[in-house]
């Protein structure tokens, strides 16, 4: 692979494959440094932004992020990149939090949560009734109908 390479993307969607990004990792070792335009470039979420550069850290790839000033090789954009990590954790303990107050106001409203029930009420009193009598569990299911 020669020394430098550069590797171009067409825009895509926010959901779509991204090939020239994933030829781009794949062909970094050791030693390389990746340079980009700007961070929103390179991932889609700050969390993935933070997963794909902690495994660069790991692989011993470099990070340079043009626009931001960011170059992991410095001291200064060493600390720049710890101040996006702190901000991400902070990001995920409000996702979290806001996650937890929304799941207890649905609950104090009376939503269930859970997957939707497969049978109803009256079906599962049907499914007693049928046990007490003495009725296998695969006879239970097919006279409901349900996979045992």
């Amino acid at each position: 692979m020669p020394v430098n390479t550069l590797f171009t993307a067409k825009a895509t969607r926010a959901n779509a494959k991204r090939p020239a990004l994933a030829k781009c990792l794949k062909a970094l070792t050791a030693g390389d440094a990746l340079a980009v335009w700007k961070l929103d470039r390179l991932g889609r979420s700050l969390r993935d932004l933070i997963t794909l550069l902690d495994d660069l850290k790991g692989q011993g790839v470099a990070f340079q992020s043009l626009t931001e000033a960011i170059d992991t090789e410095t001291p200064t954009g060493r600390a720049m990149w710890q101040m996006v990590g702190i901000l991400a954790e902070l990001e995920r303990s409000l996702i979290q939090e806001r996650t937890k107050a929304g799941r207890a106001a649905a609950v104090a409203r009376g939503v269930r949560m859970g997957h939707k029930r497969l049978l109803s009420a009256q079906q599962v009193a049907h499914a007693r009734k049928l046990t007490e009598q003495g009725e296998g569990p695969s006879n239970v299911a097919k006279s409901l109908m349900v996979s045992r």
